[in-house]
Formats: C-alpha cells, sequence, structure tokens
C-alpha cells in the first residue's frame, strides 16, 4: 500500500475549490444576462457569485499557498520558477476582480467578473502550460571529429 502523501491530497482539494469557482463564475455570468428580462432572477448572479466564485477563490488560494509551503518544505522551491510569478500575479488580480464582481452583478455590471474569468482562463493557461514559461536548455557541447586522410572518423583527441 503506497504511503499517504499529502500534497496530492492538497493538489486535489485545490483543483476542486477551483473547479467549484469556475463553473459559478460562468453560471453567474449565464444568469446575469437573463436577469434583465425576468424580474424573479434580479440579484441571483451576485448571489451565485458571491456564494460559488468568491469563497471557492478565496478558498484555493490558501489552499494553493499551503501547496507551495508542503513542496519548500520538501526542498522544491516553485517561487523559483518563472511561471509561477505569472501565475502568482494573475491570481492576486484574479482575486481583486472576483472580489469586486458581487457589488458590480448587483447593478447589472458584468466587467469585474468577466475579467475575473478571464484572468482565471489566463491562469489555468499558464499552469497547464507551465514548460513554455521555463528556462530554455543549456545547449550540449558536441564532441569534434577528426577524419584521417582515409576518411575513417576519430573522436576528439
Amino acid at each position: 500500500m503506497p504511503a499517504f502523501e499529502s500534497i496530492a491530497l492538497i493538489k486535489w482539494l485545490h483543483f476542486i475549490l477551483l473547479s467549484m469557482a469556475g463553473g459559478g463564475a460562468i453560471v453567474a455570468l449565464l444568469l446575469s444576462g437573463f436577469e434583465d428580462e425576468r424580474e424573479d432572477l434580479r440579484g441571483l448572479a451576485a448571489t451565485i457569485w458571491k456564494r460559488t466564485a468568491t469563497w471557492g477563490f478565496r478558498l484555493a488560494v490558501l489552499v494553493g499557498i499551503g501547496a507551495l509551503l508542503i513542496h519548500m518544505k520538501n526542498g522544491n522551491n516553485l517561487l523559483l520558477e518563472r511561471y509561477m510569478h505569472i501565475k502568482l500575479t494573475l491570481v492576486l488580480l484574479l482575486l481583486a476582480c472576483s472580489e469586486m464582481a458581487p457589488k458590480a452583478l448587483a447593478v447589472g455590471k458584468r466587467g469585474a467578473a468577466m475579467a475575473a474569468l478571464l484572468l482565471f482562463l489566463l491562469t489555468s493557461f499558464v499552469m497547464y502550460n507551465q514548460g513554455i514559461f521555463g528556462r530554455k536548455p543549456k545547449p550540449m557541447p558536441v564532441p569534434l571529429a577528426l577524419t584521417e586522410p582515409d576518411g575513417t572518423m576519430h573522436a576528439d583527441r
């Protein structure tokens, strides 16, 4: 039986919270389009955003910080990676937009909510494709070959 790994549980919880927040953001934005036409739906988008997206993003940030600390404790400092700086910048902007979105949705404005959803998608893209933001590998030196007059090759002497 494999040993229990806390980082696996933390990553799973982080993913679940982000899925909840992202799904709540999409549902709230879809509902906000119907609020103008239907009186019974007025204010529902702001409520859904506040209860699912905002809390999902808040808790995901806390769990993400916990995962980062566990990685650092295990000797893997992710803060040295270039993609992590990009991710953390996007996460801070995402959190700010997510906090502004419920009040804006309550008065019928979707700008902050759309920006939060865009930042969520950008952050997901950066994490999924983190290899394109990494360091470029150093070129390997190729040993020189010497050719003898008869055409045979010998390794560098």
